[in-house]
């Protein structure tokens, strides 16, 4: 860890913004609730952009994550349990988090899904390149509407910042999501 948190806590992130910064530590925090609670994509696509987020970032948590599987349980630790993204749509099964990195290539994703992978990777590392792109804007513009590309690229800043914080203060190698290999 980069920081000194107490030993054993059970949610680095709520430990983090009770000992720094904890205004801005709880408004981080809000902005990934809200995300995650009052998201309208459908679940595959959301979870898409998120794992390869997750990926880039190397977050571990992140990448571990499955929010199908894991949601409910972070949702009932809070006030706010009415999840809809949750019944958004067919889960993703592991090869479709596995096959992430492979995007390109691997089959079982969507056209939509595969635009919203590489909106996130290209987020991630060449925002300037991305918002030039005409290709990439005629593309994604045929397939999601206006206010799913904001609400997407919104979802994503937020999958980026948490993720990286969490990577790099190393609060994703004390969290108690099981390993990828564990996932369910």
């Amino acid at each position: 860890m980069r920081v000194d948190l107490p030993e054993n806590i059970q949610d680095p992130f709520q430990e983090l913004g009770r000992h720094y910064a904890s205004e801005i530590v709880g408004s981080a925090q809000a902005f990934s609730k809200t995300v995650y609670a009052k998201t309208t994509l459908p679940l595959r696509i959301f979870e898409a952009a998120r794992v390869r987020a997750a990926e880039i970032n190397g977050c571990m948590v992140c990448r571990a994550f499955r929010a199908k599987r894991d949601l409910p349980d972070f949702a009932s630790k809070s006030a706010d349990a009415a999840l809809p993204l949750l019944d958004a749509g067919d889960a993703p099964d592991e090869p479709f988090y596995q096959n992430i990195s492979d995007w390109r290539n691997y089959a079982g994703y969507s056209d939509r899904e595969r635009i919203a992978i590489e909106l996130a990777e290209r987020f991630c590392t060449e925002p300037q390149a991305l918002a030039k792109d005409e290709e990439f804007w005629t593309c994604a513009k045929a397939v999601f509407s206006d206010e799913e590309i904001v609400e997407l690229f919104h979802c994503v800043a937020s999958f980026v910042a948490t993720g990286r914080i969490a990577h790099v203060l190393g609060l994703d190698l004390i969290c108690s999501i099981p390993a990828i290999g564990e996932a369910t």
